[in-house]
C-alpha cells in the first residue's frame, strides 16, 4: 500500500472512531484493505487499494424483516447443489420412510 492510501486509510479510520461509528477491517484482496462501516439499515464497504483508489459499495436494506422460513433461501443461494437436485434429494428421503 503506498503511503498517501495509508494516511487516507488512518485519517479515515480515526473520523469514524471520532464518530462512534461501528467498522471492522478485512484483508480480503491481494491489493487491498477493506473497512465495513455500519449505519442504521445499511453498511458500507470502503476499500482502499494499493494503486491509492478508494472503491466504495454500499449495501441498504428495504426494511423488510422475514422470518426464519426464508433460511433456506440461504443456503440455496450459497451452495453449488442446483435447487432442482436439492427438492430431489429432499423427496426421496421423504420417500423412503
Amino acid at each position: 500500500m503506498k503511503r498517501p492510501t495509508f494516511v487516507k486509510m488512518l485519517a479515515f479510520l480515526e473520523r469514524l472512531e471520532q464518530a462512534k461509528i461501528s467498522h471492522t477491517m478485512q484483508h480480503s484482496r491481494e491489493d487491498a484493505i477493506m473497512v465495513t462501516a455500519f449505519a442504521p439499515g445499511q453498511y458500507w464497504e470502503i476499500e482502499f487499494l494499493e494503486d491509492g483508489a478508494i472503491e466504495i459499495e454500499r449495501f441498504r436494506s428495504d426494511g423488510h424483516i422475514d422470518d426464519e422460513s426464508i433460511l433456506p433461501e440461504l443456503f440455496a443461494l450459497c451452495s453449488d447443489v442446483e435447487p432442482a437436485a436439492i427438492a430431489v434429494k429432499q423427496n426421496a428421503s421423504i420417500t423412503r420412510k
